[in-house]
């Protein structure tokens, strides 16, 4: 594998292709907007999504898909809810069998489908693969030390990703268990949401600590209902992610509820962010899937609720803390 594209040139996407560079593959950075392209062309920087960081040489942003149909492997860094037209618009140069490592968190709405799922539907042709894991765009960008999940059905095409993509500072942790590391980066998302109202409420780190070990329990129950594993969301792409970005206000998800817990409105908290956070997305088609598994995700329906103006924040927390006492599993 020599040469590798990304798709999609936020700040996630940026970092992504740095690390592609730097492990020594030749980088199509595919991106939406003209002066993204340009930026990168003219000053080395993604000056729009990821400034003041310099980028590999070897990164060479396009926007026309059809610069990506001689590449070896793909990341597909899209936002959640945008994956599926970026896909379609990709598919047409998809030759059989190439990887597509699928590096979005969310559960599409309307469809309530995972990323693996819509990926299928657009591009049958692609050979599929999740990366998940803590990581913070800048950091990755700039070199510092990261630890994700790489999980792949096909083992020997997921050994080959990983040795792909590896550096000294980006280390991926084979999985074969795409269903569980895509439900833990979904659901880290919104759970990230409640614990910025936590902390926007100042309820303390008492209730910050219960609220992501609780979170965590819904994770897994969600991930296990729909066919992934425990032990995958007990690693990197679900504990290791959540504990990330639940614990610092860097997290667009938990920016969010910061504001919202600080008593802003949902529209004020959102004003001016350029990057997307996938949880405000997510939090419904989150808790629409959970209630057609028959899955209990108290924290997550409280989050949509919120989110949809169904609830205030106060309501949503004595709501959190009335409901029967019980065992904990």
């Amino acid at each position: 594998m020599k040469r590798a594209g990304v798709i999609g040139a936020g700040a996630w996407g940026t970092a992504l292709a740095q690390v592609c560079a730097r492990a020594g593959l030749d980088t199509t950075l595919w991106a939406r907007e003209p002066e993204v392209i340009a930026a990168i062309a003219e000053h080395g920087e993604n000056s729009v999504f990821l400034p003041g960081i310099a980028l590999e040489p070897s990164i060479r942003a396009v926007g026309d898909m059809a610069a990506l149909a001689d590449v070896a492997l793909i990341l597909a860094v899209a936002p959640a809810q945008h994956l599926r037209a970026a896909l379609a618009a990709l598919a047409p140069h998809v030759r059989a069998g190439l990887p597509i490592v699928l590096c979005a968190k969310g559960v599409e709405q309307g469809s309530l489908k995972l990323m693996t799922q819509v990926l299928a539907e657009t591009v049958p042709q692609a050979a599929a693969a999740v990366l998940s894991g803590p990581s913070f765009a800048g950091e990755v960008a700039r070199g510092l030390p990261t630890a994700v999940t790489l999980a792949c059905a096909d083992e020997d095409l997921g050994r080959a990703l990983a040795e792909a993509i590896a550096t000294p500072t980006f280390r991926p942790y084979l999985a074969v268990d795409m269903i569980g590391a895509e439900a833990g980066g979904a659901v880290k998302n919104v759970l990230a949401i409640a614990c910025g109202v936590v902390e926007g409420r100042e309820l303390g780190r008492s209730a910050h600590a219960a609220l992501i070990t609780r979170g965590f329990s819904e994770m897994t129950r969600l991930a296990v209902a729909l066919g992934g594993q425990a032990d995958t969301v007990a690693g990197l792409c679900g504990l290791g992610d959540l504990v990330l970005t639940c614990s610092s206000p860097q997290s667009r998800n938990m920016s969010v509820g910061l504001a919202l817990g600080r008593g802003e409105s949902l529209q004020a908290a959102l004003a001016g962010k350029l990057s997307v956070a996938e949880g405000v997305a997510s939090a419904p088609a989150v808790r629409e899937l959970a209630r057609q598994l028959g899955v209990d995700t108290p924290i997550c329906e409280a989050v949509a609720g919120i989110l949809a103006g169904e609830l205030d924040v106060d309501a949503a927390i004595r709501g959190l803390l009335s409901r029967p006492l019980r065992e904990e599993r």
